[in-house]
């Protein structure tokens, strides 16, 4: 058996045919693993018809679906690489990834058949895509768009010829960079596989448990998981888009066992009356991370029996970083653990060293799992990866027990509702108001989000108001990108060689947010 992603879905297929492997949390819909694959494989041939070639990169957009699934499964075992796109992206961001990516096939959801259409009306201006496939109904579908269905009804059910095994890529994943323009962390199927072993070898599943997706398949702390489920043999139900109220409903219906949830998603569910009358028995926990999980939500689901296991990852290493177990949840409340199996992570000081216990410094991260490279960036790629560690940006302490507690990014990035949104990027837009002089973006702490951009402006024009900042803003970034809140001041703050001391105005303005 070749070391191929697409594999572990044929593989599992065949071991365990009868298994729900999907089920969609919305309309209670369900595939066994062989109705999977079987759909998968009609899915790689449809795309084969088409021209897609190993190594040609195909761009997903869509929300949580079975298309989504065996999409992604379909491009790994024919040798594709994989572009997952956001869907909360305008066009003008979207354009960028693809044009970026060279993606020239794209397999989009009726949902954001304007969007596409406007890709495509475009031209290469916007994009290089050449085939478009239209998932949904006629009625979203324009004449330029292929049908999906269609394609599967005439595609053969057998399995094709594999086009790629080990080093070669599987998708590349598209994180804000701190120079404003997104960058595509390149993952190939090894680097998945060792995803796989090291989630297997650390995390408290089994084979037949029932893992809640519900986050976004765009997103590594979706997609890595439910590839890992793939390998166990664990059912996914998968919610198209979060719902605390549904979630709570999903849980006590589909007797989830685990999941994973980003802390403004804990606080959503904490915050729905269907907590109080649901059965969750059958959970074991729910992991979290994209931001350090407060102490508070913590202890709040502890009183309700459910364990709450803080992850800390990246889209760079797949996932897996590092991860608190069931023995230490409570007890060391706020830390996000020791290292995944199969990883190993340090604290560095500034001369690469480690750090003393409780001594702050940069998480660097260790594995097979790490990503080879950020797509055509190999300045960025060699500034984040050294001999062989990976540079977080993150700062965290070490206890004398080897726990690691995550406490600020260097790179000064936001985390809104589990959404990585950097300043740059939301500072190089209200740059481009003339009347903007100097812009400084920093995080507010958020009731509901966790933390939402708010913008620090010093004007060219004494008459700019908060509300023609926002206005400029609108249409040009996505909506959790968007500040909640604009302030006036005369000068940025900033060091001797220039850097904008963000500390000082995170001290001037502390917030809340104002969501």
């Amino acid at each position: 058996m070749k070391n191929n992603i697409g594999l572990f879905l044929s593989k599992r297929a065949h071991l365990s045919p009868n298994v729900d492997a999907y089920v969609d949390g919305d309309t209670r819909e369900r595939a066994s693993f062989a109705e999977l694959n079987e759909r998968c494989n009609r899915t790689a041939h449809a795309l084969l018809e088409s021209g897609v070639k190993p190594g040609d990169r195909v761009a997903l957009l869509m929300m949580n679906s079975i298309q989504f699934v065996e999409s992604f499964f379909a491009i790994a075992k024919i040798g594709g690489v994989v572009v997952p796109l956001n869907w909360r992206l305008v066009v003008g961001e979207l354009s960028f990834i693809l044009k970026d990516a060279g993606a020239e096939t794209l397999i989009y959801g009726g949902q954001f058949a304007n969007v596409v259409k406007e890709l495509h009306d475009g031209g290469e201006e916007l994009t290089a895509v050449k085939t478009f496939i239209h998932v949904g109904g006629e009625d979203t579908r324009d004449e330029f768009a292929g049908d999906y269905e269609a394609l599967l009804a005439a595609a053969s059910t057998e399995e094709p010829e594999i086009g790629a095994e080990e080093d070669d890529l599987l998708y590349i994943m598209y994180t804000s960079g701190t120079t404003g323009l997104p960058k595509g962390a390149v993952h190939t199927h090894n680097t998945n596989i060792w995803a796989c072993m090291t989630f297997a070898a650390t995390c408290d599943q089994y084979y037949k448990d029932r893992y809640l997706v519900a986050l976004p398949l765009f997103h590594v702390g979706a997609l890595a998981p439910l590839t890992a489920a793939v390998h166990q043999g664990i059912t996914c139900v998968v919610l198209p888009a979060f719902d605390p109220t549904k979630t709570w409903e999903l849980i006590e219906e589909e007797r989830i066992t685990t999941m994973l949830a980003v802390p403004a998603m804990l606080n959503f569910m904490l915050q729905s009356p269907a907590k109080d009358t649901a059965d969750y028995s059958t959970i074991r926990w729910i992991m979290s991370g994209a931001a350090p999980v407060p102490v508070a939500f913590i202890e709040a689901y502890d009183k309700m029996g459910i364990e709450i296991h803080q992850v800390y990852g990246l889209t760079e290493t797949c996932g897996p970083a590092c991860l608190i177990l069931a023995d230490d949840a409570i007890i060391k409340a706020g830390s996000t653990g020791k290292a995944f199996f199969h990883t190993d992570v340090r604290v560095f000081d500034a001369d690469d060293k480690d750090v003393a216990p409780n001594v702050p410094g940069e998480v660097v991260v260790s594995g097979k799992h790490l990503m080879k490279e950020y797509w055509n960036r190999p300045e960025a790629t060699a500034e984040t990866i050294k001999n062989g560690w990976l540079y977080t940006g993150d700062v965290a302490v070490i206890d004398e027990e080897g726990f690691i507690y995550i406490q600020d990014r260097t790179k000064d990035m936001v985390i809104s509702g589990g959404e990585n949104v950097y300043p740059a990027e939301v500072e190089n837009i209200i740059l481009q108001n003339p009347d903007v002089a100097e812009c400084a973006v920093i995080g507010q702490p958020s009731e509901k989000w966790g933390e939402s951009p708010f913008a620090i402006v010093v004007k060219k024009k004494d008459s700019l108001t908060d509300v023609e900042v926002l206005g400029h803003c609108k249409g040009k970034l996505a909506p959790f990108k968007m500040p909640k809140g604009v302030a006036f001041i005369d000068e940025i703050p900033r060091n001797p060689t220039g850097k904008v001391l963000k500390r000082i105005l995170r001290e001037e303005f502390p917030g809340p947010a104002a969501d």
